[in-house]
């Protein structure tokens, strides 16, 4: 009878540890994350005790193969790239899934009034690299003044046989005007720097005034886009990608700067109209642009990668390891907040 007793009080402690380890296992957090991104955000998600998957293909995943990885796991959180597009689709796909967390300082790529309806969370990581993203708008605008880029492919093409008085006469950038179509944290540290370093004067739309950028830089705000791009040498876009700033440089507002103006982009390639852009720059409408970012990334407008008089780089303003990092941890927090039943800092409402 003991025997029989003691097996039983066995048997009900090896139950009830086994529903416990289940329970605990079913309730562990699993987290998708889109792409490998620095490991400090994912040591952040595993340390908490998640259950953490990384896509590690170095590709872009397509809306496709995204899904289908989602439906592997009923994944309570997906760390998700401005790369991925986060819609109705996916919301599907994935319903255990109450929170996204975009990689990134835009949310373009995601549907946040489906989100809303749904009742799912969406964050981002705004403010992470805007000493980066200025720095490389400023480095475009020099590499454009200077000709570097045409002096390096030059060189490298053994076509340089001596100092020359005429060769690669570039333009100026100290005591010209800069022009910025945004005037938020990024933008108003161009306007710091070029005004401070180099003497430019700055003028600038947004929706609403900035008394910071007019107090450290001297930025004259203007009524309109329109004045800004009439006034200025330089124009430097600093705005997210919304319906309203969608081509907001059209072919109309190109032809309104100044034949040696220069355009750079740092914010969303489809805020530039590239195919009125590539126009432009072949017929002299304007001097020359920087880009960083494309309207059909990553591929180019017909004719853009053929001129001499635009710069190029892959998407890269933010790849400084300080800002990935940043971007990383932000992400990550976001997430472990939502969790632990706080409100996500950089929750998108």
């Amino acid at each position: 009878m003991i025997c029989v007793h003691d097996r039983y009080i066995s048997n009900t402690s090896n139950l009830c540890r086994w529903a416990f380890s289940t329970y605990n296992r079913d309730m562990t957090k699993k987290v998708f994350v889109s792409r490998k991104i620095p490991e400090i955000g994912i040591s952040m998600l595993k340390e908490k005790g998640y259950e953490v998957d990384v896509y590690m293909k170095d590709i872009v995943p397509d809306q496709k193969e995204l899904i289908h990885y989602l439906r592997k796991k009923p994944y309570d959180a997906v760390l998700s790239l401005l790369t991925d597009k986060i819609d109705s689709a996916v919301f599907s796909a994935s319903p255990s899934t109450k929170i996204f967390a975009n990689y990134a300082m835009g949310f373009d790529n995601m549907d946040v009034e489906e989100a809303k309806n749904r009742g799912i969370s969406l964050t981002n990581t705004p403010g992470a690299f805007a000493d980066c993203i200025a720095e490389h708008a400023i480095a475009l605008i020099f590499a454009l003044t200077t000709r570097l880029v045409e002096g390096d492919k030059y060189v490298r093409a053994g076509k340089y046989k001596g100092w020359t008085p005429m060769n690669f006469i570039g333009g100026d950038v100290c005591g010209k005007t800069l022009g910025l179509i945004g005037a938020g944290k990024i933008g108003s540290k161009v306007a710091y720097h070029l005004s401070k370093g180099f003497g430019l004067k700055v003028v600038y739309y947004d929706i609403k005034r900035n008394e910071e950028i007019e107090m450290g830089s001297g930025a004259i705000f203007k009524e309109t886009i329109e004045e800004v791009l009439k006034e200025a040498d330089i124009i430097s876009l600093h705005v997210p990608l919304f319906d309203a700033t969608h081509h907001l440089i059209n072919e109309t507002r190109l032809n309104m700067m100044k034949p040696t103006a220069y355009l750079i982009n740092t914010s969303r390639g489809p805020v530039v109209d590239e195919v009125a852009l590539v126009e432009a720059l072949k017929n002299k409408t304007i001097k020359g642009a920087g880009l960083d970012v494309f309207e059909f990334e990553p591929k180019l407008a017909k004719g853009l990668a053929k001129l001499d008089n635009v710069v190029l780089t892959p998407h890269i303003a933010s790849a400084r390891e300080s800002a990935r990092n940043e971007m990383a941890r932000m992400a990550s927090q976001n997430i472990i907040d939502f969790f632990e039943g706080k409100e996500p800092k950089n929750i998108i409402k």
